[in-house]
């Protein structure tokens, strides 16, 4: 339970973090942190399940294995909040000045 909510909120702030790079879409803090914890949220389970040290099986507290979740749960968040803002850009068309 402790690996999803740190790849939650690894999602959160990697979508945030996407947000801040992508000013042009305009789609709100709140739009990106939503999609940046279901892309975290997603990214980490998968992660998890490709690569079963990053579970942490062992009981015990493993910085590395947190530290790949975090790495694991940005990418995810910052990803699909690239892939949100690049298609609500597709769907406006092109601008008229």
């Amino acid at each position: 339970m402790i690996n999803l909510i740190v790849q939650l909120l690894a999602g959160a702030i990697g979508g945030n973090i996407a947000a801040a790079a992508l000013k042009d879409c305009g789609l709100g803090m709140l739009v990106y942190t939503i999609t940046g914890i279901i892309g975290g949220g997603v990214m980490g389970q998968v992660l998890q399940a490709l690569l079963p040290p990053l579970a942490g099986g062992t009981g015990g507290f493993e910085i590395g294995a947190l530290l790949d979740q975090i790495a694991g749960g940005c990418a995810g968040g910052a990803t699909l909040a690239v892939i949100v803002g690049i298609v609500k850009s597709a769907m406006a068309g092109p601008e008229v000045r």
